[in-house]
């Protein structure tokens, strides 16, 4: 079972600078073709000071991580037994090229279902820009699969 005093762990937060190579990159991955997203003419047109980036960006971001395997490590939990869960954005401001975004992770809530046969892991990405404004809201959780034989 995985210790429900890990509730409300933060880890350290960690930069990432929003680069146009990276972005493009990413771009062409997700099929984006949008030109706010591809040229930064076209961007600043339309209001934004560089490239935007794609609003499923985020999730790159979150990769940046020195350790993008922290909350799983500090719990414990061996890989093989988790099975992501969901994630919800929010989207608070636009990410741009040139931005620099810290991101905060911590551990919002624990709990089983099944008799302890399946818990569940809720965690909180909170990106902010260089001005300490806030970007984005990530909530993500993962299932813990026990092995068989620990759910009574």
């Amino acid at each position: 079972m995985i210790d429900t005093r890990h509730i409300g762990h933060r880890f350290a937060p960690f930069d990432s600078v929003i680069e146009a190579g990276r972005v493009r990159l990413f771009c062409q991955a997700i099929g984006e073709t949008a030109a706010i997203h591809l040229d930064a003419r076209a961007a600043r047109a339309a209001g934004y000071p560089d490239i935007v980036a794609p609003l499923t960006f985020p999730a790159a971001i979150a990769m940046d991580n020195p350790n993008p395997r922290c909350v799983i490590d500090l719990l414990g939990v061996e890989i093989a037994r988790v099975l992501h869960s969901e994630e919800r954005y929010d989207y608070l401001a636009p990410i741009c090229v040139g931005d620099r975004i810290t991101t905060g992770i911590a551990i919002m809530d624990i709990y089983a279902k099944k008799n302890g046969a399946l818990q569940f892991v809720v965690t909180s990405l909170e990106m902010h820009n260089a001005l300490g404004q806030p970007v984005c809201k990530v909530r993500r959780s993962f299932v813990v699969r026990q092995p068989s034989g620990l759910n009574g």
